[in-house]
C-alpha cells in the first residue's frame, strides 16, 4: 500500500494531506485558496494519485503560509508513500503544450532536493493568487519530497495557462517517476543500492 498521511499543525497552519500513489487521481482539495485548489486538483488528476488536502492557514494575512506548508506536508507524504523507492522508475519528465503556454518538467525521486526554476509568469496575480507562490509551493514539494525538479518556461503569454501548465507538466513527470517498473520490480534504482 503505497499511501500516506501527514498532519503538519503550526502557529500559521493546520494540515492534512492524505494520498494514494496507485490511485486515480481522485481528488478532495480545500485550502480555502480557490485558485490553489484548483492548482492541486490538477496535480491529483494528472498524476493519478488520489489526494485530499484539507488546510486552513492564516488567510487573513496572505496565502504564502498556506501555499508553502501543503507543499511541505505533500512532499512529506510522497516520502513516506514511497518507502525505500524500491521498483519505480524514480525519473519522469513532460512537455506539456497548454494554449499559448509550454512547459517542460522533469524530475529525479533521488532523495536529493533541487529546484531549477526557470518559469517566468508575466503578472503579480492571477485573480487574488501570488503568482510568486507557484514557485513557493514546488520549492518546498521538492524539498521535503527529496525531489530533483527541472521546471521550465518555453513559451507563453497567460499567466493563468503558464502555471496550470507547469502544475500538470510535474503532475505527468511525477506520475511516470513513481511508476512501479515490470523489470525491475524488487530493486532500489541506483547503483549505490539506496535513494
Amino acid at each position: 500500500m503505497r499511501t500516506a498521511t501527514i498532519t503538519r499543525k503550526t502557529a500559521e497552519t493546520d494540515i492534512t494531506v492524505q494520498i494514494d500513489l496507485d490511485g486515480t487521481g481522485r481528488y478532495d482539495n480545500q485550502t480555502g485558496v480557490g485558485f490553489f485548489d484548483h492548482m492541486l486538483d490538477q496535480l491529483s488528476r494528472h498524476a493519478l494519485i488520489d489526494m485530499t488536502i484539507r488546510a486552513t492557514g492564516d488567510l487573513h494575512i496572505d496565502d504564502h503560509h498556506t501555499v508553502e506548508d501543503v507543499g511541505i506536508a505533500l512532499g512529506q507524504a510522497l516520502t513516506q508513500a514511497l518507502g525505500d523507492k524500491r521498483g519505480i522508475r524514480r525519473y519522469g519528465s513532460c512537455l506539456l503544450p497548454m494554449d499559448d503556454a509550454q512547459v517542460r518538467a522533469a524530475l529525479d525521486l533521488s532523495g536529493r532536493p533541487f529546484l531549477v526554476w526557470n518559469l517566468d509568469i508575466p503578472t503579480a496575480k492571477i485573480g487574488t493568487f501570488d503568482t510568486e507562490l507557484v514557485r513557493e509551493f514546488f520549492q518546498a514539494l521538492a524539498t521535503h519530497g527529496g525531489i530533483t525538479l527541472h521546471v521550465d518556461r518555453l513559451h507563453g503569454f497567460n499567466s493563468h495557462h503558464i502555471a496550470e501548465a507547469a502544475f500538470k507538466a510535474v503532475a505527468r513527470a511525477l506520475r511516470e517517476a513513481v511508476e512501479p517498473d515490470p523489470r525491475r520490480a524488487d530493486a532500489i534504482p541506483s547503483t549505490k543500492g539506496t535513494l
